[in-house]
């Protein structure tokens, strides 16, 4: 079974995925009944004729005990400068589904879409104690695509011939782009792109963002397809290599804190945080990104 807090437009973007490609059964379960009942209702009709999966709706934490992946997307309100905003609120917020969550559920693979994410997969794992490798923030995936994206788009090549485009750190501003591990049909990016055009494609993935909501309401659809790609390697054993937030103990010399990094997942949520090679440059950001998020968590 899968549990998905939170039946916002990520929410029941993600329960349609689920449902649709008949990945589990679902309970969609929101503080408002009626919210999660009507996007059950609706979703509903996406499920394949040939499935045995169900999607329900409710408001009730003992409905989720059963659950193998509970996914966390509430939030206390909408951010509109930084994904800080609501720091405090949001804080409160997770800390309160950690408490629901361990009253009712053994041991299952959290995943935090919910922001600022690197500092709420933080006080998730301080509230529960779960195991770190059970509890993954999930956006520095997010932001690598957009920063294939912002690649191809900066020099017209397809998707396809972009390899080793991740995105570390924090998911915000502090946000460290792997140039230097960058491949475009094999070849280094930074023997293709100019200072300038780096600069451009940095900012570009930090506000993409401010773009989408200047265009529309807030973005909905790449968060829940990167976070169903998790779900879907935990559901069906494939394991896939991403970068997300997990709490460090050494790793990439740093302690005590949550972030992007490389893992790979599987069946049981993280069995590896994996090393890549940074430049100076990057070590530095990566390090200044691990501050960042240290002084959010030290601001509650």
């Amino acid at each position: 079974m899968i549990a998905i807090i939170g039946s916002g437009l990520v929410g029941s973007s993600l329960a349609f995925l689920c449902a649709s490609n008949s990945l589990d059964d679902i309970i969609l379960l929101n503080r408002t009944k009626s919210k999660a009942l009507g996007e059950a209702l609706d979703i509903s009709n996406s499920i394949p004729e040939t499935s045995d999966f169900t999607i329900h709706g409710t408001d009730d934490y003992s409905e989720i005990s059963r659950a193998g992946i509970i996914v966390i997307a509430a939030s206390t309100g909408v951010y509109l400068k930084n994904r800080h905003e609501m720091i405090g609120a949001q804080v409160k917020m997770i800390k309160e589904i950690g408490r629901k969550i361990k009253e009712n559920c053994s041991s299952p693979v959290i995943l935090i879409i919910s922001n600022p994410v690197d500092v709420l997969t933080y006080f998730f794992q301080q509230e529960t104690g779960f195991p770190r490798n059970k509890i993954i923030g999930i956006a520095s995936s997010l932001d690598s695509k957009r920063f294939r994206y912002l690649i191809s788009k900066t020099i017209r090549v397809k998707n396809s011939q972009i390899s080793n485009a991740n995105v570390l750190g924090e998911h915000g501003d502090s946000m460290v782009p792997v140039f230097s591990q960058t491949k475009i049909d094999g070849k280094n990016i930074l023997e293709i792109i100019n200072s300038t055009q780096k600069e451009e494609i940095s900012e570009g993935i930090q506000n993409y963002w401010k773009s989408i909501r200047d265009l529309k309401d807030r973005s909905q659809f790449g968060i829940a397809k990167n976070t169903f790609d998790v779900m879907e390697s935990i559901v069906r054993n494939q394991t896939l290599s991403i970068p997300a937030s997990v709490l460090l103990k050494g790793e990439f010399g740093e302690q005590d804190v949550c972030m992007g990094v490389p893992v790979k997942i599987f069946s049981k949520g993280i069995v590896e945080i994996q090393s890549i090679e940074l430049d100076k440059t990057e070590k530095e950001l990566f390090k200044k990104s691990a501050q960042t998020i240290r002084n959010n968590i030290k601001s509650i």
